[in-house]
C-alpha cells in the first residue's frame, strides 16, 4: 500500500495495490475511487484536502496501525 501526499495539488492518494486501473469514479465531490478489471477498489483519491477540515495539515502526517 502507498500513500501519496500532494501538497501542491492539495490531495491525498491511497494506492491499495499495483493492479492496473481500469475505471475511476467520483463517488462524492472530490472523492475518486479507482477500480481494477474485477471492479475491486485499488486507489482512493481525496481532492481539496485542506478545505475539508481546518485541522488538516499536509506538512504533518501521523500513521497509526492496529
Amino acid at each position: 500500500m502507498k500513500l501519496i501526499i500532494d501538497k501542491e495539488n492539495d490531495a491525498i492518494y491511497f494506492r491499495l495495490d499495483d493492479s492496473k486501473i481500469m475505471e475511476s469514479e467520483e463517488v462524492e465531490k472530490g472523492i475518486v475511487l479507482d477500480f481494477d478489471e474485477n471492479e475491486n477498489i485499488v486507489g482512493i483519491e481525496i481532492l481539496n484536502v485542506s478545505s475539508r477540515s481546518k485541522k488538516i495539515d499536509l506538512n504533518s502526517f501521523q500513521l497509526e496501525t492496529a
